[in-house]
């Protein structure tokens, strides 16, 4: 099976190489972790253009291994704010979690991705970015759905609004996409505030319209490269969510406070912890 998996890597990668004038004749790495390596970053640079069926066919044998290799999380198994932190009076806490996590193993029927207002991904190779993150386990082909979406509405993506695409090579069923707004010198203004808070709400309203969503994940929009405080983020997080679950009591399962940092897990739990 490994050397299968060995051969069609060479074989994605020659295609990929071979595409790009630049790169076309760059060695092939010897070692299957550099392989994939390599992979992910002609992904990322790759602009949004056609390719083959069997390209894609290969690129989803390839991607579905690495997430069987990462693990995939129920969000039904996680604890939730209720009973993590007992002294939160929140009556719907039980639909509630906060999990600290890799969100491309969380298989959500929905996860929202921080997205950039080209709505294309990250094009830096390996950027630590959560864009960068779900479009490189998701595929080539997330790019691809994205690039229609500009397409058709002429325009880039707006700031506080949501869109959606498939999940494709990711454990859930359906990716969000919003634009969270971008922080200078530090400073929050109420503006920043209202639209950080309107990306929440468009999400769930987004969701809402999808019969087959019973869970979604939230990643902490804004608080990496657009700088938004991670304090006032999550407040504005959590104040929203609540505030739409209390107005919508029958709908979703289950939604995720979904972290990557302990920093922002802190955040998370002192509002629990405090309310």
């Amino acid at each position: 099976m490994f050397m299968k998996q060995d051969r069609l890597l060479d074989m994605l990668l020659r295609t990929l190489l071979a595409e790009n004038s630049a790169l076309q004749n760059a060695p092939i790495p010897a070692d299957f972790s550099g392989k994939l390596g390599l992979l992910r970053t002609l992904s990322n640079i790759r602009p949004p253009r056609p390719i083959a069926p069997d390209i894609l066919k290969i690129q989803d044998e390839i991607l579905a291994a690495e997430r069987e290799a990462r693990g995939q999380i129920n969000p039904y198994v996680l604890v939730t704010v209720g009973a993590q932190f007992q002294e939160f009076a929140f009556p719907l806490a039980r639909k509630l979690a906060l999990w600290k996590g890799d969100i491309t193993t969380l298989a959500a029927d929905a996860i929202v991705n921080a997205a950039n207002s080209k709505l294309l991904g990250c094009f830096i190779p390996h950027h630590k970015c959560i864009d960068n993150a779900i479009h490189s386990a998701a595929g080539i082909q997330l790019r691809l759905e994205c690039s229609e979406i500009l397409k058709n509405q002429r325009h880039d993506e707006p700031t506080g609004q949501a869109k959606l695409t498939k999940a494709h090579n990711l454990p859930g069923k359906y990716i969000i996409h919003t634009v969270g707004p971008i922080i200078d010198d530090d400073e929050v203004t109420t503006e920043d505030a209202r639209l950080l808070a309107s990306c929440y709400k468009a999400c769930l309203e987004l969701a809402d319209g999808f019969a087959d969503i019973r869970t979604l994940a939230f990643c902490c929009i804004s608080t990496g490269e657009f700088r938004f405080p991670k304090a006032e983020a999550a407040r504005i997080a959590v104040k929203t969510v609540c505030d739409w679950v209390i107005s919508n009591p029958d709908r979703f399962d289950r939604i995720i406070f979904n972290v990557f940092t302990q920093i922002d897990y802190d955040e998370y739990a002192n509002l629990f912890r405090q309310s």
